[in-house]
């Protein structure tokens, strides 16, 4: 069955600009993303997630998504920005994601790349270590970081797993696919990032709105 309209959040990543903000606000986004990534396209220096921060505090969930960051950057990140989650989307080893997470005082959104089925039989222990999970598209051969590429993996090998710890459904989701990942995986929650943009870091009002639209909307009551 379809999961329920009412019962999927939504992230929103890669917020570089006040107007992607207030789309996501104003189209009934759960989450916003601030990348520390310095080579993603999407990366925000601190000055300007200071601001960005400020305008999203209290009507959206901030996440900071940092990749094998030491903990002097995490320092400096937290003081400034003050995030509600960090999502941890490097190399950071099992040990190394309980030790951020007890360190700063601050939940843990950990990001696995997925492939293929073999790929999730590491879930069980991060969940151990990490506040939520992310499952998102293994990056293309040779990429100098992880998500917002555009790729996908099959979203069925989830479907019916069971977890212990609330996941999002990540990689090469758009306006166009949404419903049906959700359909197939069985995700109650969706980041998108590339595929709500009109270029690089680019977000798209337009595609923002109706990615949260498809996502909030059943498949059999978009088909109806």
């Amino acid at each position: 069955m379809p999961t329920s309209s009412t019962s999927v959040a939504v992230k929103i990543c890669g917020i570089t600009s006040p107007g992607a903000i207030e789309a996501a606000v104003g189209s009934g986004a759960a989450y916003g993303g601030l990348v520390f990534h310095p080579k993603s396209p999407r990366f925000v220096s601190l000055e300007q997630a200071r601001a960005l921060a400020q305008q999203m505090r209290g009507r959206l969930k901030l996440v900071a998504l940092i990749a094998d960051m030491d903990d002097a950057g995490i320092e400096a990140l937290v003081s400034a920005v003050r995030p509600d989650f960090l999502q941890l989307h490097g190399a950071e080893t099992i040990s190394r994601t309980a030790d951020i997470r007890a360190r700063f005082g601050l939940p843990v959104i950990k990001a696995l790349a997925v492939a293929d089925a073999s790929d999730l039989a590491t879930a069980a222990d991060y969940e151990k270590a990490a506040d939520m999970l992310m499952f998102d598209a293994r990056p293309p051969e040779g990429a100098m970081r992880g998500g917002g590429h555009g790729a996908a993996f099959d979203w069925k090998i989830l479907k019916d797993r069971s977890f212990t710890k609330p996941w999002f459904l990540a990689g090469g989701l758009t306006p166009e696919n949404v419903a049906r990942a959700i359909e197939l995986s069985g995700a109650t929650q969706v980041d998108v990032s590339s595929g709500v943009e009109s270029a690089p870091g680019v977000k798209d009002a337009v595609r923002i709105a109706a990615f949260i639209q498809a996502a909030k909307s059943p498949l059999s009551k978009q088909y109806a």
